[in-house]
């Protein structure tokens, strides 16, 4: 298993959002980064936690660290465990009063709860073997595109009222 970090959340061609998660002593260029491919409510939960923005009120990935903080439980890591037919699976190792338990997850809601928990993101050797590709430095031109589109998604849900959804 090799430890990684959350890399970046980006976009491919066609519009999909993908999480890259890198080793995590690697320097940016170095290494190998593992995409995986996520929906749009994922990448902006992770992205969300990632940056350490504030939200109104809490997302699916903080209820769930609410009722495990609630259980008296706390995740200790999560690790992406295995591709197959381009499905990534992951795994949840969570202690708590019953001890330990290994919990299966898809890939974007371990890291989503690990973002929000500080615990641990492994990637097996074999996944990264497989699926990882060569780490490519974000320029700065790509990192400010970035930087102002978490600012303009932090202004929508300072104004956003659940109402304006309604039909």
């Amino acid at each position: 298993m090799v430890q990684v970090r959350v890399v970046g959340i980006a976009m491919d061609e066609s519009g999909q959002h993908v999480v890259l998660l890198g080793p995590i002593d690697a320097l940016p260029g170095e290494g190998r980064i593992l995409p995986i491919w996520i929906g749009s409510l994922e990448a902006t939960s992770i992205l969300v936690a990632v940056e350490g923005a504030d939200v109104p009120r809490p997302m699916a990935h903080d209820l769930m660290r609410s009722l495990l903080e609630a259980m008296d439980a706390q995740v200790d890591k999560v690790e992406v465990t295995r591709i197959d037919d381009g499905t990534y699976y992951a795994e949840i190792t969570v202690t708590g009063p019953a001890g330990e338990r290994i919990v299966d997850a898809r890939p974007s809601d371990a890291i989503g709860l690990a973002a929000r928990t500080g615990a641990t993101i492994w990637v097996a050797d074999a996944v990264l073997a497989e699926a990882g590709v060569a780490d490519i430095t974000v320029g700065a031109d790509e990192a400010e595109a970035a930087q102002d589109s978490i600012a303009e998604f932090q202004e929508f849900l300072k104004d956003v009222d659940p109402d304006d959804f309604r039909g």
